[in-house]
């Protein structure tokens, strides 16, 4: 099935307009398809022909304005409609359609807790035609109407308010009908049925719900006041930063069973991956990232729904913008008000490590890059988030917060219900302001890559006390920084006070010449206003391997965490000297999101890749140090945030299971909490590893925790077992199981690939290539994207899988999502070699 080009929709777009979709579902069949029937109601501007997309299981019926047309000319997804006339059209359409067991067009899920089951949409890109037909481009935005038959037990939702409006004589089935929406893209329709549980209020005059399966009742009744609470919050924000109201006529936000994204901005109807609603003890870092996920979801209603880019290279336009503002808004609105040394310790570093990959593209790409849906689907990534976030945020440092929004809320204001694209909102930002945003633009968004900033510090030469400071730049962007100066505190030798904080403009050409002793610690972009490589100078180094937990601002210590692991990854830093430094200063830290950053990247990468086997055990030693200080520091119970991370470095590290298998025995840690899923599937699931479970012991945890999570967990820990019979029964099921979920897919491949069983999985790793292609074939790009992601034998730092994965991607028709995640994951897999070859 082709995909659509940017050549082909602007010609569509020249020649229809369309009005009204009336969408009519039968969600009452059997478990593999249900009917879709619509009208659409389409103007052409001209005469001309076109086409129209869908992805039927079997096309009963189609007419154009009461004649019918032959459903054999449906040729792959496409629809020829040919001989149209200028002026007012009418499309009826009859058709089957096929259930997704992969999180793409409509869901089917039957949560193994209870056997209740529910349906929802995800219509991103071209998944809408595997739901209903239609003309199916960003910039043909029309009316959307769903009447939606279901069993008479479940609720319907949707983009507008729906009411049951009667039931079926046959069988008691509800007959559902939503309002119509504004006008909206046709990626933007959405749907979800099934018996939910619902908690419901009004706020400023609309209708407010959030909804998620039966199983998960007492967990969203838990968190409903905080998740309600962090929803009005950010609306009344937003309501006063942006003067266009909410365009919608209510607001729903249903968590949604093995959901492939964060979330999805449908309009009115935001549906999040359901693990948002949390079985077990988080961190707040964790409710964090679901309130940002709120924000950001939230902003989208603007950026992407009232104004919806015009073709997919500007989906900055939606992705940027919105993962700037929810995590802005949040601190602005929330008693989440240090969100951006998370962003800064995670969130960012994916964005720096997508830039530096051979994949890289610019923020807002050439539309020339962006030829079609199959390549737009490619730049979801790092850089069309965190990167263009970052930029913005440079962008707010550099044109004042007044002059950004008066330029966000014109461009609003000139585009709502339409379309626009990088040169309409800029020129939007350049009627308020006398700076050169048109050249900003050029320079920050139209670039790849990252500049490094370099320190260079000279002290006086003829005695007197004083330095100077110049700033080297690697790169072409220009920079508004903060520079810290930092000293030793006199009265406290170990902890580091704030001297100054300058304000440069990089390059400028400038020498800064300052009076009194040289600064012990000196950082470039302090406060983390901008997007860069930043590097210390020698004095510094030494005073941060020292003293890095007694910087005083958590968002200072975010950037010198990543200036240390930027130079892990370019090979200026021993992956030891990294982890000697997480030692000594994470069990000081106050700042979860560091702590778990840190920790994050010292297990995912540093014990797994960066350090040659023989190391590894040493490398989760110092992992497991930390976690055991972190957890005597929590013993009082006075941050049990701190005392959970520590849990879970201390199981994720072990090496031998005595002490961790005691844990599960006793249903508790001593000193830390008692145990519940979550905790006991990741201790399962390290025993496995270890050899210290079999399949008895698996079985019994998932009797004891039938649901989908356990399900998942599960089939974690049972591709995790080191013996041939269980590595050959879990690739069977990846590569060969067709009716595996994605979730389950995913949750395999997790298990998998563990460095402590090389020797055992070795014949797979040439193996997977040629599978891994033929699968996603077969199954499409989210099963593609999962099985580039987690199945990928990321752990093999060696030249003979670099070989095998390039040999791979010389080959013909990958899918191009799948070869996108190879390119990267190959990337990935040099880096750590050049890394461990010093």
């Amino acid at each position: 099935m082709s995909a659509l080009t940017r050549n082909e929709a602007q010609l569509r777009a020249q020649l229809l307009d369309v009005h009204h979709y009336a969408v009519t579902l039968d969600l009452t069949g059997d478990d593999d398809t249900f009917d879709s029937t619509t009208v659409i109601r389409f103007s052409a501007r001209t005469a001309g022909d076109t086409f129209l997309e869908l992805k039927p299981d079997q096309l009963r019926s189609a007419a154009l304005d009461g004649h019918p047309l032959d459903p054999a000319t449906l040729d792959g997804s496409r629809l020829p409609l040919t001989g149209l006339t200028e002026g007012p059209h009418e499309l009826h359409l009859d058709t089957r359609m096929r259930y997704s067991r992969t999180g793409e067009g409509l869901h089917r899920f039957t949560d193994p807790a209870d056997g209740q089951t529910y349906v929802y949409s995800q219509m991103f890109m071209d998944d809408v035609q595997r739901v209903f037909p239609a003309f199916d481009q960003p910039d043909l935005k029309a009316v959307f109407e769903f009447t939606v038959t279901a069993p008479a037990h479940w609720t319907v939702l949707a983009n507008g308010i729906t009411t049951r409006t009667g039931d079926r004589d046959t069988d008691g089935a509800g007959i559902w009908r939503s309002a119509p929406t504004p006008v909206i893209s046709t990626y933007l329709a959405a749907v979800a049925a099934g018996p939910w549980h619902s908690v419901t209020t009004e706020h400023a005059g609309l209708p407010f719900g959030i909804h998620c399966r039966r199983s998960l009742a007492p967990h969203m009744d838990a968190d409903a006041d905080e998740i309600l609470s962090i929803t009005k919050d950010c609306f009344d924000r937003y309501a006063q930063k942006f003067t266009e109201p909410y365009p919608f006529d209510s607001y729903d936000q249903a968590f949604v069973p093995e959901f492939n994204a964060g979330a999805m901005e449908n309009p009115g109807l935001v549906t999040f991956r359901d693990e948002f609603i949390y079985r077990s003890a988080v961190t707040d870092t964790e409710r964090q990232t679901r309130a940002m996920v709120i924000a950001h979801e939230m902003a989208h209603m603007w950026f992407g729904d009232l104004v919806t880019l015009a073709w997919f290279d500007d989906i900055w336009l939606n992705e940027s913008f919105a993962e700037y503002m929810g995590y802005q808004t949040l601190t602005e609105a929330t008693r989440f008000t240090d969100t951006w040394t998370d962003f800064g310790v995670s969130r960012k570093a994916w964005g720096y490590d997508a830039d530096q990959r051979p994949s890289t593209h610019p923020v807002a790409p050439d539309p020339d890059d962006v030829p079609d849906t199959a390549s737009a689907l490619l730049n979801f990534d790092g850089i069309s988030y965190a990167k263009g976030a970052s930029a913005l945020r440079q962008l707010v440092a550099w044109l004042g917060e007044k002059d950004f929004l008066a330029g966000i809320n014109t461009h609003f204001a000139r585009h709502k219900f339409a379309n626009a694209s990088l040169a309409d909102f800029v020129d939007s930002l350049a009627a308020h302001t006398d700076r050169d945003v048109h050249a900003w633009a050029e320079i920050w968004l139209r670039t790849t890559g990252i500049d490094t900033l370099t320190p260079r510090i000279e002290e006086s030469s003829d005695g007197a006390p004083g330095w100077t400071l110049t700033v080297d730049r690697h790169g072409s962007r220009p920079h508004h920084i903060a520079v810290g100066v930092y000293d030793h505190d006199p009265a406290d030798a170990g902890r580091l006070e704030l001297r100054e904080l300058l304000h440069l403009d990089v390059p400028s050409g400038e020498v800064v010449s300052e009076s009194g002793p040289r600064p012990a610690l000196l950082v470039l972009n302090d406060g983390d206003l901008s997007y860069a490589k930043v590097r210390l100078d020698e004095t510094s180094v030494e005073t941060v391997l020292r003293g890095l937990s007694r910087i005083p601002e958590p968002l200072t210590r975010a950037v010198v965490w990543n200036s240390l692991r930027d130079m892990v990854r370019d090979g200026e830093l021993d992956p030891r000297d990294y982890l000697a430094t997480a030692e000594a200063h994470l069990p000081e830290e106050h700042d979860l999101a560091i702590v778990e950053g840190v920790l994050t990247f010292a297990r995912t990468q540093i014990a797994t890749r960066y350090v040659a086997p023989a190391d590894r055990t040493a490398a989760l030693a110092t992992i497991n140090a930390i976690g055991r200080a972190l957890l005597r520091r929590t013993e009082d119970g006075s941050d049990p945030g701190l005392r959970l991370t520590a849990v879970r470095a201390l199981i994720d590290s072990a090496t031998q299971p005595e002490t961790v298998a005691a844990w599960l025995a006793d249903d508790s840690v001593p000193g830390g909490p008692e145990l519940d899923p979550e905790l006991r599937w990741r201790i399962l699931a390290r025993l496995a590893v270890l050899g210290a479970v079999g399949e008895t012991e698996i079985d019994a945890a998932l009797a004891a925790d039938p649901s989908a999570t356990g399900e998942e967990g599960a089939a974690r820990c049972r591709a995790a077992l080191p013996t041939e019979h269980a590595k050959a029964a879990a690739w069977d099921r990846l590569f060969h199981d067709d009716s595996l979920s994605n979730y389950l897919v995913s949750a395999t491949a997790q298990g998998f690939w563990q460095p402590e069983q090389a020797d055992l999985v070795q014949e797979y790793v040439e193996r997977f290539y040629p599978e891994a292609v033929a699968l996603a074939a077969r199954r499409g790009p989210a099963i593609g994207e999962a099985i580039g992601r987690w199945a990928f034998p990321a752990y093999a730092v060696d030249e003979a899988n670099l070989q095998a994965g390039h040999a791979c991607l010389a080959g013909p028709d990958i899918l191009p999502l799948l070869r996108r995640k190879l390119v990267d994951q190959l990337d990935d897999l040099a880096r750590a070699l050049r890394v461990r070859q010093g």
